[in-house]
């Protein structure tokens, strides 16, 4: 049972695959953030390019 808890505690292939995790769910979190606080200006963005691009035609 020792030996087995030693590997366990050595063995850091697992500790990769956990921070890319991490990685993954702070970059989406930001990304979410970022689209509430700036989900108006893009979406304002958006429409005046429609517009323009509707108009010209």
């Amino acid at each position: 049972m020792k030996d087995l808890m030693r590997r366990l505690l050595k063995e850091e292939s697992g500790q990769g695959m956990t921070e890319y995790g991490l990685i993954i769910a702070l970059v989406a979190i930001a990304a979410i953030a970022a689209l509430i606080f700036l989900g108006d200006t893009f979406s304002n963005t958006f429409n005046e390019v429609g517009n323009k691009i509707e108009n010209a035609q």
